[in-house]
């Protein structure tokens, strides 16, 4: 399989699974200016959006959209329930819900901030994903979101959480979810993820992580992540 990637983007959330499931995966970087990927492929006849990620099977066929794809990928192997519950499960409706929360009222709000031709509205879009995190702040019903099991949701929601520094959003007022970005940062396949995409962290805790490119543009410094 093939994994159409950016460092640090949203792709990320798949390429985590990919570890914590031991599947054999290519990463394929994508030029999000040209649309041409490392490999030379014109990426708009994979996914005419043209933006990350997108899965190409063994068979050629192309799944677009994170949470559908990590959700095929935990559904592809026996281990993969312990990631997304079986079919008939209410927790793998819970895990879904969270999937659907986090892409609709935390995932594409946050791209807004990324992008200047929305800077004039900024203020009310930070405002509304901090009444978000308010809400999954307390939510939280352990050390992950369901409870005690890392999730295909997990993943996603770090990816998007290690935005915050970039979006001006202080995750320090919402100690639980602070908390949860420690603990999945911490788990040996997310790192080697982190490590493989030549992420760094920057931050005294290495709780956040970006591209070199980044940290040198914005005046930061970093450490490479290790496993």
């Amino acid at each position: 399989m093939k994994l159409y990637m950016h460092a640090a983007a949203c792709s990320l959330s798949p390429h985590i699974i990919c570890r914590e499931l031991g599947l054999d995966i290519e990463l394929v970087q994508v030029d999000r200016q040209t649309h041409r990927t490392s490999t030379g492929e014109d990426y708009l006849a994979i996914n005419g959006n043209g933006y990350v990620p997108a899965l190409m099977l063994d068979d050629g066929k192309v799944l677009t959209e994170g949470p559908a794809i990590v959700q095929f990928l935990a559904d592809s192997v026996p281990e993969g329930a312990a990631l997304l519950p079986e079919v008939g499960n209410i927790r793998r409706n819970e895990v879904q819900s969270y999937l659907n929360f986090i892409t609709a009222e935390l995932h594409k709000p946050m791209v807004l901030l990324f992008n200047p031709i929305y800077s004039s509205v900024h203020g009310e879009v930070r405002a509304l994903i901090s009444k978000r995190l308010a809400w999954l702040n307390g939510r939280l019903a352990g050390p992950y979101l369901t409870g005690e099991t890392f999730t295909v949701a997990d993943a996603y929601l770090f990816v998007c959480l290690n935005w915050s520094p970039w979006t001006d959003i202080d995750l320090n007022q919402w100690p639980a979810l602070h908390g949860f970005m420690a603990r999945v940062a911490a788990r040996p396949k997310v790192r080697e993820a982190l490590q493989a995409e030549n992420l760094e962290a920057f931050d005294a805790g290495g709780v956040y992580f970006a591209p070199h490119a980044y940290l040198a543009s914005s005046g930061r410094t970093g450490e490479p992540v290790r496993p």
